[in-house]
């Protein structure tokens, strides 16, 4: 029964962070856009797109969560997986991968924009020298 929990929560990280990625594509796809160069733009997109799938993934698969279910307790008792465990954790497992994926793309738009108030900085700068 473990095994399936934790092939189970695989796939919603999975299809949760691949939900993720597929609305955030066109805005980072934009984003990059304007920040490098049309060369390296899609290469950076794939990148970030990879580490969404991956901290979604790692964020909803709480491997040293789902230990309560093989780890007996004091009294050597397994922690039974009913039902209403079933749906709690794959509520954990969706919750926690959009938490991850959140924070991670956070800090990504977080120095996205300081990179574009820095290069608009330099054109505005150079548009006034001109």
């Amino acid at each position: 029964m473990f095994a399936t929990l934790l092939v189970i929560t695989f796939l919603v990280a999975t299809a949760t962070s691949a939900g993720v990625a597929i609305v955030f594509y066109r805005p980072v796809s934009k984003i990059l856009g304007r920040l490098v160069s049309d060369e390296l733009a899609p290469t950076w997109r794939r990148y970030i797109l990879f580490a969404v799938m991956v901290v979604g993934i790692a964020g909803g698969v709480r491997v040293w969560d789902l230990e309560k279910y093989i780890t007996p307790d004091k009294n050597d008792k397994l922690l039974a997986l009913t039902s209403q465990r079933w749906g709690l954790e794959i509520y954990e497992t969706i919750i926690g991968s959009l938490q991850a994926v959140t924070w991670m793309l956070l800090i990504f738009f977080v120095f996205t924009l300081l990179a574009y108030a820095v290069i608009r900085g330099f054109e505005l700068r150079k548009s006034a020298n001109s």
